[in-house]
């Protein structure tokens, strides 16, 4: 088997770090989100205990204003695939608030918005 690349095996670690942080999962099995996904957490914290220190920095983070995903994993320098599921531990912990991007279904019609530029144009 080869050796780790790296000084004291950092590449191997990097790589493996953010499997154990998860548990191992990729993904959150009852939550979804996109990278644009706003996370804040709760004004009132109870007792956390038993979260991964990067999960505890995803709270800190966003105790003062909300925060993207995708912003939250570049702070964090982490895959945005590992703050996913941390969100969604979060979320099910009742630690945080979530605000998702609309989605298909509140989009308005093709026809409601022609028809909206008709009246415009109108005026």
């Amino acid at each position: 088997m080869p050796e780790p690349r790296g000084h004291d095996g950092e590449e191997a670690g990097r790589y493996l770090r953010p499997y154990a942080i998860t548990g191992g999962r990729t993904r959150h099995s009852q939550h979804a989100f996109t990278l644009i996904t706003l996370v804040v957490a709760r004004s009132v914290r109870e007792s956390a205990s038993g979260l991964e220190p990067e999960a505890d920095r995803i709270l800190e983070l966003c105790r003062d204003r909300a925060m993207a995903v995708a912003e939250i994993a570049a702070l964090l320098d982490l895959p945005v695939s590992v703050v996913k599921v941390l969100c969604g531990d979060l979320l099910d912990a009742s630690l945080i608030i979530v605000q998702s991007p609309p989605g298909q279904e509140s989009r308005p019609s093709v026809e409601l918005i022609e028809r909206v530029m008709d009246g415009i144009r109108q005026l």
